[in-house]
């Protein structure tokens, strides 16, 4: 605050084990060689989940998942009202409503971790506040795969039940954090520590990054990614 103030949560994408027939498999076998479901999720600074998309093959990128999220109205997407804004990550595109990191510049809070070396910039600046506050989306994958052990070894069931699954794990993980009152330990170690995520969040997920020459439609997340850079140097 107050430099992201009108930001309403984070978006990003998660592969989650999947059994899908011999003769199906192709187009679920991404980067980790073996079948996925490919998941689009968005969740609230409260770590609850607010939007998923899940069943898409695991060889699917997420430019594509998000366009068909965002535009088809069966998806019935929580789009940002105006002035309003998701942070996403370096694989989706910059529009309206969506805000994106610096490429080319550090970004990853490890990254700056490792690297002794000072902020340079109003990009590198901009880009580790961004990364900080869109990692509530790493954090809560690593929760929910962290509890739902199934999601990482997947029964042999139904890609339709696979994909409700999904859902319905977000949906006890939703339940789980509103009723803090149950004192939940993996929420705990989140909550103790802003940083901490638990490592099954990074297991069985891949992202590209889309080059900003090619998206159309973004002047004024352009705009609104230089006036916070340079309001948070100053």
């Amino acid at each position: 605050m107050p430099y992201f103030k009108d930001c309403i949560g984070a978006i990003d994408g998660t592969h989650v084990d999947a059994r899908i027939p011999v003769e199906e498999q192709v187009a679920y076998i991404g980067r980790h060689h073996s079948p996925t479901q490919n998941v689009m999720a968005a969740c609230d600074f409260n770590m609850c989940f607010t939007f998923v998309s899940p069943g898409w093959e695991g060889s699917a990128d997420d430019e594509r998942i998000f366009k068909h999220a965002v535009m088809d109205p069966k998806y019935n997407f929580p789009a940002p009202p105006p002035g309003k804004f998701y942070l996403v990550d370096a694989g989706y595109p910059l529009q309206r409503g969506y805000l994106k990191p610096y490429l080319g510049t550090r970004y990853h809070i490890p990254d700056f971790r490792r690297d002794s070396r000072t902020i340079m910039g109003h990009k590198e600046l901009f880009n580790s506040r961004h990364s900080s506050l869109r990692s509530v989306i790493e954090r809560s994958f690593g929760v929910w795969k962290k509890k739902w052990g199934i999601l990482r070894d997947m029964p042999n069931y139904s890609f339709k039940k696979q994909r409700l699954i999904v859902v319905g794990t977000m949906g006890l993980h939703n339940y789980i954090r509103r009723h803090i009152s149950r004192n939940d330990p993996d929420f705990i170690d989140c909550d103790v520590d802003e940083n901490f995520i638990h490592p099954e969040a990074y297991q069985c997920r891949v992202g590209e990054q889309i080059e900003e020459s090619n998206v159309l439609y973004a002047e004024v997340e352009f705009e609104l990614r230089d006036k916070i850079a340079f309001e948070l140097c100053n």
